[in-house]
């Protein structure tokens, strides 16, 4: 399933895209390096793509030649409203 890095959104298009394409729910850039299945934050330049040029901000869209959207097999956790609200709620749990 292709989903958002940053709300969780299932992403519903085609193949191809597009530098100026956005998640439709939170409007980040979908062709940025955090929603490429390239993306590792443990890898040298964070990306396991050796070829690939350095990105600077991994949460931008940008012109890598080597983008493809990651498949996710559960939505990203901590990044959906209610994963957060339920992170406060317990802060104040006894």
């Amino acid at each position: 399933m292709k989903v958002c890095w940053f709300c969780g959104a299932e992403m519903l298009f085609g193949e191809k895209i597009t530098r100026d394409m956005t998640c439709a729910q939170c409007k980040v850039a979908l062709k940025a390096c955090r929603n490429c299945r390239f993306f590792d934050p443990s890898a040298h330049n964070q990306c396991r793509e050796p070829a690939a040029e350095w990105v600077r901000d991994k949460e931008l869209a940008n012109f890598c030649e080597f983008f493809e959207f990651a498949e996710r097999v559960d939505r990203p956790r901590g990044n959906r409203p209610e994963d957060r609200k339920k992170k406060f709620d317990s802060l104040f749990k006894k």
